[in-house]
């Protein structure tokens, strides 16, 4: 994994702007990426990120680049509470969480991600719980109750999800732009 992928899908992230991001990476070696991400870690460990494998696929990683202090925040928050609690979540800490989140994507099967996928991980990545919980609500036809789709499926303030989605386009366009003009990856992490 490249710290390039880390600009180009993690900007947000990077920028202490959100909680976390997720995207896949192709990999040959699991103890070869396991050593990238140890040394990832090493680097963007003292601005306050870490990056985890979630799941590993015959050929792709899923990662996840967040901010735990940002995560424990995030899912101390009441409604984050209780849709983690109502999914069976023992909400002690933000690190199990994260533990339930890898155990419940690695008990599905590649068939049943897509029915068995856990909706409820948009609450690791910044989105608002009542739109995570229109979500779960409507698993069965996501579009009934729908009223945007940008980085998410929004169900309740359009316009605050659409200065959000904003906000998060305009700082991976400038992390782009600066990673392509020579700034480090480490350069880029903010410490937040």
């Amino acid at each position: 994994m490249s710290d390039e992928m880390l600009v180009q899908y993690g900007s947000p992230t990077l920028a202490g702007i959100k909680t976390g991001n997720l995207f896949t990476c192709p990999y040959t070696d699991r103890k070869q990426t396991m050593r990238e991400l140890r040394r990832l870690n090493r680097r963007l460990g003292p601005k306050g990120l870490r990056v985890l494998p979630l799941r590993y696929s015959a050929e792709r990683v899923l990662i996840y680049l967040y901010r735990p202090d940002r995560l424990e925040k995030d899912l101390s928050d009441r409604e984050a509470a209780e849709l983690l609690e109502k999914a069976g979540y023992r909400h002690e800490n933000a690190t199990q969480c994260v533990v339930e989140l890898i155990r419940r994507l690695n008990s599905c099967t590649k068939k049943d991600l897509q029915s068995e996928f856990p909706h409820e991980i948009g609450l690791f990545l910044s989105y608002p719980p009542e739109d995570v919980r229109g979500f779960i609500a409507h698993s069965a036809n996501r579009s009934d109750g729908c009223k945007l789709v940008g980085t998410w499926r929004v169900y309740g303030d359009v316009d605050a999800a659409r200065k959000t989605f904003e906000k998060y386009r305009k700082c991976t366009e400038s992390y782009c732009q600066q990673w392509s003009d020579g700034v480090p990856l480490v350069r880029l992490a903010v410490t937040a």
